[in-house]
């Protein structure tokens, strides 16, 4: 038997589940016969509730001490995260865990590392309450917001019901479901550009099916659609010491020791701008990444020359915001 075989067996089953029941981005018989996905150009959405979400997710005035906004984790000219391995609490403080990207989580089927959320609503509830972040509460909150003329006008005349917990969250939300990153280099080559790719991009995307780095990183958001656990062939924790809660996973959501070290699988889309990497932030280069998902999640070592080839190919999903591309040159 090959000894990558029982992989690609694995990758089969699981794009069969993930597409049986998710729906995909684009349906033109244009699209390469992938399976990842092109990021919609565009999605509908209220424009007004996109602006109104974008000053709730920036302003600090959410917050319980007034200086931390959604946008000090998120920040968009930083790749929708903040460069830094843990985020920095309301205390000061570095916090449990690494921040995800807020790019493209529209199209995560949970949200944060843990899968914690089943909706972007849930999840911005969560971090206004989240005693580490903005630590407030609704009775705090919505008082605030009303002290803001501008903010009862916007409201009222977007949302007949005014400022309330529903109107709030569904306006950030909604902004949040705004910040995709389209037409990247890889996703112009699924429409049908065939020469946008160099040889050695194409060589590592096809390095990256058949070590099986597929089975779980594919669908429009090139992962985050299904939960894994961290350490499937080697343990992960033990090699680097140290465990805390937030290396828990999805346990500390479930209470089900069967859960401990299972995570919702990062998506990989503008990966080159969203380091360091991993749950734990332990990891500054995107090569050595590759080396540790093959060691723990595969039980493989992959040669040098072909994990310079994944991690070009990976560099061909970075994608653009407004039209600008996300890319370092560009920045």
């Amino acid at each position: 038997m090959h000894k990558y075989l029982h992989i690609r067996i694995a990758a089969i089953f699981i794009l069969f589940f993930i597409f049986g029941r998710f729906p995909i981005a684009d349906t033109s018989k244009k699209l390469k016969n992938e399976p990842i996905l092109p990021i919609p150009f565009e999605i509908d959405l209220d424009a007004e509730k996109v602006s109104l979400g974008e000053d709730l997710f920036n302003d600090p005035g959410l917050s319980r001490n007034n200086r931390m906004s959604c946008a000090q984790c998120h920040q968009l000219a930083r790749g929708g995260d903040d460069d830094l391995a843990r985020s920095i609490t309301n205390s000061g403080d570095a916090d449990t865990i690494n921040a995800p990207t807020v790019f493209n989580s529209v199209f995560n089927f949970r949200q944060t590392w843990r899968g914690a959320f089943k909706t972007l609503e849930a999840q911005a509830e969560g971090d206004l309450k989240n005693p580490r972040h903005s630590a407030t509460n609704w009775k705090a909150l919505i008082p605030y917001l009303n002290t803001n003329t501008g903010y009862v006008n916007r409201f009222t005349e977007i949302y007949p019901q005014g400022i309330t917990r529903e109107t709030v969250l569904n306006a950030i939300a909604t902004y949040e479901k705004s910040l995709i990153t389209p037409n990247s280099r890889f996703d112009q080559y699924l429409r049908g550009d065939d020469n946008i790719l160099s040889y050695n991009e194409l060589y590592g995307y096809r390095l990256f099916k058949y070590y099986g780095c597929i089975a779980c990183h594919q669908g429009v958001n090139v992962g985050g659609n299904v939960f894994q656990k961290f350490g499937l062939f080697d343990n992960y924790f033990k090699y680097r010491g140290n465990i805390t809660k937030a290396d828990y996973g999805l346990m500390n959501v479930t209470g089900n020791k069967k859960d401990r070290f299972v995570f919702k699988v990062p998506a990989l889309r503008n990966i080159e701008v969203t380091g360091p990497y991993l749950h734990d932030g332990s990891t500054q280069e995107l090569k050595d990444v590759i080396k540790i998902m093959a060691k723990f999640q595969l039980g493989i070592s992959i040669p040098d020359e072909h994990i310079s080839n994944i991690e070009k190919f990976l560099h061909t999903l970075t994608g653009e915001y407004k039209g600008k591309s996300l890319a370092p040159s560009t920045k």
